[in-house]
């Protein structure tokens, strides 16, 4: 039995954003625990020139619903990226979420050869379904993944493997 394109996508997403959301409940009690303002993990990045943890999470969520809308050839929602704390970066995931959730097989598959044009502020790139899937949404969506789990860990909170795989 061969993989759909929507078994590639929208489970991947939805399970990865609620291993994120797990992740931010861990940070948040731990910033509560330690007494440390959470805009303190918020604003944490890796390098001066990488985005702060907030923008990552902006990022991992807008890449799930951008890459799943255009699949499924429908709008996306637009969602201000104005987060400050914990609870917002967690409905903001809700919000994806949902969306995501709203998304059904039959849009999604059959979209593994239809073309699928990517409009950046200055150019337009066209992928192939699959290819934008596989070679694009995926592997961006786990970058900025790892970059939130990274930062989190970084600064100290208790956080694994286990917790970004979501096994614990």
């Amino acid at each position: 039995m061969s993989l759909s394109m929507y078994q590639a996508s929208i489970p991947v997403f939805t399970r990865q954003l609620n291993n994120l959301s797990t992740i931010l409940g861990i940070a948040a009690a731990h910033a509560e625990e330690k007494k440390i303002e959470q805009s303190v993990f918020l604003n944490a990045r890796l390098a001066p020139d990488m985005f702060p943890l907030s923008r990552q999470v902006q990022i991992a969520c807008d890449g799930a619903k951008a890459g799943a809308a255009l699949l499924a050839e429908v709008e996306a929602p637009s969602h201000a990226d104005d987060e400050t704390s914990f609870a917002e970066l967690q409905a903001r995931i809700a919000k994806t979420l949902s969306f995501l959730q709203g998304l059904s097989a039959a849009q999604i598959d059959g979209s593994e050869a239809r073309t699928v044009t990517l409009k950046r502020r200055d150019k337009e790139t066209h992928f192939q379904g699959q290819a934008f899937l596989l070679d694009h949404v995926l592997p961006n969506f786990y970058f900025h993944l790892t970059t939130a789990y990274a930062i989190l860990r970084h600064n100290g909170v208790s956080i694994g493997k286990r917790d970004f795989l979501g096994t614990r």
